[in-house]
């Protein structure tokens, strides 16, 4: 399960004020060091938020970008070093 925004944000601001309550330097750095990670986990939660009410805003355009046509799919590999097995047969 993904994190939401507001869970992230609200994580960094509780190792925030563990930083700021601490008069241990190892606790300070420990929960500086969480706060950055929520608030990057933060900022990609925010965009997954995003993406997801842009889908639901203009799902013609996601039906759109999830279609390939066939083509594109034999374009398409995870070992691009090699060819598609029907490739070399017909």
């Amino acid at each position: 399960m993904r994190p939401s925004s507001i869970l992230c944000r609200a994580q960094e601001a509780h190792q925030h004020a563990l930083a700021a309550g601490s008069t241990l330097i190892n606790v300070k750095s420990v929960a500086n060091l969480a706060a950055a990670a929520w608030a990057k986990e933060a900022l990609l939660a925010e965009g997954r938020e995003r993406r997801l009410l842009h889908r639901q805003e203009h799902p013609e355009e996601a039906s759109l970008d999830l279609q390939m046509t066939e083509s594109e799919e034999h374009s398409f590999s995870e070992n691009p070093d090699r060819n598609f097995s029907g490739a070399l047969y017909g």
